[in-house]
């Protein structure tokens, strides 16, 4: 009987077949890869919106928790930052801190800087509680290495407006209008607030009825584009909205 040939594979056979091979191979690893970009990137947008949830709940949480009495600096914006003295909880006994909001300059961000918040230890006596008060300006202004250990950045803006609710209109705190509306407001109110001292035994100052936050948040951000955020003091009555 002849010999049987075994016919096999010639070296162009195998040389394209490996090359077929390579090119799904990258394929599929371009698949994986942009997959997983996809994924790391829509992570991050997550975590930016989350971020800026979590801020804003402490936004609020700190003017919920305002402290008002007799010569204390509950609140006060200067065009750079709100300072804001707020109970530690709902315990009297923890004592007071001083808290600041602000929006950092930084050049070379395309015109973003970093929003920041800033809050004191627990303090218990007036004068240091006017020590971080003017601490927390000076923060604002030109921070320190030991002030800056006591931020928290939150998220970069391009720019921040706050605005009061006084004298039933919003207008800007540092504006002359806004002045005249705050004194309208304090007057229009002063029949409460001396009816709670009577009450408690103690007086407050007046605040503002409410608050506006307006964020302009970059490009880069997952939310970007203009956000506002109202705050209303828990207190106020009257049916106002």
């Amino acid at each position: 009987m002849p010999p049987r040939k075994h016919h096999g594979f010639t070296l162009v056979e195998l040389l394209i077949a490996l090359s077929v091979m390579a090119l799904m191979a990258v394929l599929s690893w371009r698949g994986l890869d942009g997959m997983a970009r996809a994924q790391i990137q829509t992570q991050q947008r997550a975590d930016e919106v989350l971020s800026l949830q979590t801020a804003l709940a402490q936004w609020g949480a700190d003017l919920d928790a305002m402290a008002q009495g007799p010569g204390l600096n509950a609140i006060d914006w200067d065009g750079r930052a709100l300072r804001i003295t707020r109970q530690v909880s709902a315990a009297q006994a923890d004592g007071l801190v001083v808290v600041a909001w602000t929006r950092r300059d930084i050049g070379g961000t395309g015109g973003s800087g970093p929003w920041l918040r800033w809050q004191s230890p627990p303090l218990r006596e007036r004068s240091t509680l006017q020590t971080a008060w003017l601490q927390a300006a000076q923060w604002a202004q030109n921070p320190g290495d030991e002030a800056k250990k006591r931020e928290v950045f939150i998220a970069p803006l391009a720019q921040w407006q706050i605005y009061f609710y006084r004298g039933d209109a919003w207008s800007n705190p540092l504006s002359s209008d806004g002045r005249l509306a705050a004194s309208t407001s304090a007057t229009s109110s002063i029949a409460a607030t001396a009816t709670q001292a009577a009450n408690t035994g103690t007086s407050a100052t007046v605040a503002p009825d409410g608050i506006r936050l307006v964020l302009t948040l970059p490009t880069t951000h997952a939310l970007h584009g203009a956000l506002t955020r109202d705050w209303v003091r828990p207190t106020l009555s009257g049916g106002k909205s």
